[in-house]
C-alpha cells in the first residue's frame, strides 16, 4: 500500500497524531495504538512534561534507572543514578565502587571550567588590518553584551576572553572571533549562543562605520555557535592502591595482574580499534549518569572522542602509572554540565537524581561522573586480563534471554540455578529451556509468534 504523506502534522492533537500513524502505517492495529497509550504516564500533567520536551510525541520510551552505591570520593559516599539499557553497566559500576572503597576511595578534581564558542566569518583583506582593527574594538565585544551578561557575572561566570583567530591556511579568507566563557552552573548553550550573534553584528557595524577601505569592510557572517570541543572544561580522576591489593577475586599473582593490565592500557593507547571499544565502555558509565541528570550525553560523547584524538590519533581516555609497588589509574576527561536549566528543573526524575546526590553543582556532578567512567573502566579491563568479558556480561544478559522466551518465574529461577556455574550463551539457554517445558525449538516459535 501506497503511505501518503501529510500536512500539518505538527498542529494534530496527540490521539490524532497516533491515529493517522496507525491508519497509514499500521493498518489500523489497535495493538499498537494500546501500546503507545501504555506508555503514557498517568499523571497528566506529568505527561504534559513530557509531551512538551521534544516535538510530535506520541508516546514515552522508557529506559531503567538503576543505582550505583557505594562511591566513595573524596571521602563522601555517593549512590549514583544511572539510566542506561545495557546490562552489566550498572553492575558492574556498583562493583568496582565497592572494590575502590575498600581502598581509599576515588580522589577527584576539576582542572577548569572554561567553555568556548565562534562567530565564523570570512573576510577578504590582508590579516595584519584585521588583527589591528579587532584589537582596536575588542572592548566593545565585551562592554556591548553587559546586559545579556550581568545574571551571568552575578553569579561568577561571563566571557572570559575574545580572540582573532587566522585559519587562513586551512580555507581562503576564513577567520573566527573565539570566545571563552564561564558559566557556572548552567550548560550555557543558549547564553554562549546568543552572546555570539551579538558579537557578530558589533563586528559588523563596527567594520561598516571604520575608516578601512570599502573592500576591507565587507565580512560575511558565516554563523555563530557554541563548540561542544570544550578541553578546558576538563575533570581529573583517580584510584591509587599497593599492588598487592589489587587481585581480590582473581587467579592472577599481584604482579602479574599489574603488568597485563598496564599492557592492556597502553594497547588501548596505540591501537584505535582497541581505544574505540575501551573508550565506548568509558563512556556507558558516563553516559548513564549524564542522562540520568539530564544533560546531553551526545554532547559529551562528541567532547570525549574529540580530546581522544587531540594527540592525532585516537587513544584511551584512562591512563596507568605502577610505581615503588603503587598502582595508579585515572582519568582526564571533557565534561561540559549544567545543573540548573533545561532537563534538570523540569523532569521529575532528573530532580531525583540531582536530590539523590546532594544537589551537586557542575564542579561537583562533574568529579562524580568522572569517577563512575573511571569505575567502568578498571572493571572492563580488570575482567578482560582476567576472566574475559562475556563471563559476568553473559550472565546479566541471561535474564533478557528468559524474558524473550516468555519463561515463568519459576522457569527463572531453575534456568538461573543451571547456569550458576555455566557459561550463558542464547543456544544454551534455549536449549534447556525447551527441555525444561519438554518442547521442540519449532514448537517455541510456534508458542511466542
Amino acid at each position: 500500500m501506497t503511505k501518503k504523506s501529510v500536512k500539518g502534522f505538527s498542529k494534530l492533537s496527540k490521539e490524532a497524531k497516533i491515529e493517522w500513524i496507525a491508519n497509514e502505517y499500521l493498518d489500523g492495529d489497535e495493538e499498537c495504538v494500546g501500546l503507545l497509550k501504555s506508555y503514557w504516564h498517568n499523571d497528566s500533567k506529568v505527561q504534559k512534561i513530557h509531551d512538551e520536551f521534544i516535538e510530535n510525541t506520541i508516546s514515552n520510551f522508557y529506559i531503567p534507572f538503576g543505582i550505583a552505591p557505594n562511591f566513595l570520593i573524596n571521602d563522601e559516599i555517593f549512590c549514583v543514578p544511572m539510566a542506561i539499557e545495557e546490562s552489566s553497566v550498572v553492575a558492574a559500576a556498583a562493583k568496582n565502587a565497592t572494590f575502590w572503597m575498600n581502598r581509599g576511595g576515588f580522589r577527584a578534581e576539576v582542572i577548569s571550567t572554561t567553555k568556548v564558542g565562534h562567530v565564523h566569518f570570512a573576510w577578504y583583506g590582508e590579516y595584519q588590518t584585521l588583527l589591528t582593527f579587532f584589537e582596536s574594538i575588542k572592548h566593545k565585544f565585551i562592554e556591548e553584551t553587559n546586559d545579556l551578561t550581568e545574571n551571568m557575572r552575578k553569579r561568577g561566570g561571563g566571557i572570559l576572553d575574545v580572540q582573532l583567530v587566522n585559519k587562513t591556511s586551512d580555507e581562503p579568507n576564513y577567520y573566527q572571533l573565539m570566545a571563552k566563557f564561564e558559566t557556572c552552573e548552567a550548560m550555557g548553550a543558549n547564553f554562549i549562543n546568543s552572546i555570539l550573534e551579538e558579537f557578530s553584528k558589533i563586528l559588523q557595524r563596527e567594520l561598516e562605520n571604520s575608516d578601512l577601505t570599502e573592500a576591507d569592510k565587507k565580512v560575511l557572517i558565516i554563523m555563530c555557535i557554541l563548540s561542544n570541543y570544550t578541553p578546558e572544561c576538563l575533570v581529573r580522576a583517580e584510584v591509587s592502591c599497593p599492588i598487592e591489593s589489587l587481585t581480590e577475586g582473581t587467579d592472577l599473582s599481584p604482579e602479574e595482574f599489574a603488568k597485563k593490565f598496564e599492557q592492556a592500557i597502553h594497547v588501548a593507547k596505540i591501537e584505535p580499534y582497541r581505544a574505540t571499544t575501551h573508550n565506548k565502555g568509558i563512556f556507558n558509565g558516563i553516559d548513564a549518569v549524564v542522562i540520568a541528570t539530564g544533560n546531553d550525553f551526545r554532547a559529551i560523547e562528541a567532547c570525549g572522542h574529540t580530546y581522544a584524538s587531540k594527540d592525532g590519533s585516537y587513544s584511551s581516555l584512562t591512563h596507568v602509572d605502577i610505581t615503588d609497588g603503587i598502582f595508579r589509574f585515572w582519568i582526564e576527561v571533557p565534561m561540559a554540565l549544567g545543573t540548573i536549566g533545561g532537563l534538570t528543573a523540569l523532569h521529575p526524575m532528573v530532580k531525583f537524581a540531582h536530590q539523590l546526590l546532594g544537589k551537586p553543582n557542575a564542579a561537583q556532578l562533574m568529579k562524580i561522573i568522572a569517577c563512575v567512567g573511571l569505575a567502568q573502566n578498571f572493571g572492563a579491563v580488570r575482567s578482560l586480563v582476567t576472566t574475559g568479558i562475556q563471563k559476568g556480561h553473559m550472565k546479566m544478559h541471561l535474564l533478557n534471554i528468559i524474558n524473550q522466551l516468555g519463561g515463568t518465574p519459576a522457569e527463572r529461577d531453575k534456568i538461573k540455578d543451571y547456569f550458576s556455574d555455566k557459561v550463558v550463551s542464547h543456544k544454551a539457554v534455549v536449549d534447556y529451556f525447551c527441555a525444561l517445558r519438554g518442547i521442540t525449538q519449532d514448537e517455541l516459535q510456534n508458542q511466542n509468534k
